[in-house]
């Protein structure tokens, strides 16, 4: 099982976890009240679910030449997609979300 904090703006929004069934898990912290992560995800207190990456994560990732240098430089698989997110999305992403590991 991994899990990374979600940030909005550098404010901590949720928790997204993949377990071990390869299930992709997104809650919202309790109290938050920020934007939402995207249009797709509002702020709820309900679970969000799904058996790929969410679309918003999974766009946040390198495609091509750029995945596969940083699959090398990070040494993981270039189809781990949770693992390349969690190795390249802390800092300096397209938009307001960023990843920290937990």
């Amino acid at each position: 099982m991994r899990k990374c904090k979600v940030y909005v703006h550098d404010v901590e929004a949720g928790l997204l976890t993949e377990t071990d069934a390869r299930e992709y898990v997104f809650t919202y912290r309790d109290g938050y009240r920020g934007a939402p992560v995207c249009l797709a995800m509002p702020v709820t207190k309900s679970v969000y679910r799904s058996n790929h990456l969410f679309p918003y994560f999974f766009n946040m990732l390198s495609e091509g030449a750029n995945r596969q240098v940083q699959s090398m430089l990070h040494h993981i698989d270039e189809n781990d997609d949770f693992g390349i997110m969690l190795a390249t999305a802390q800092h300096d992403t397209i938009g307001a979300v960023t990843i920290k590991p937990v």
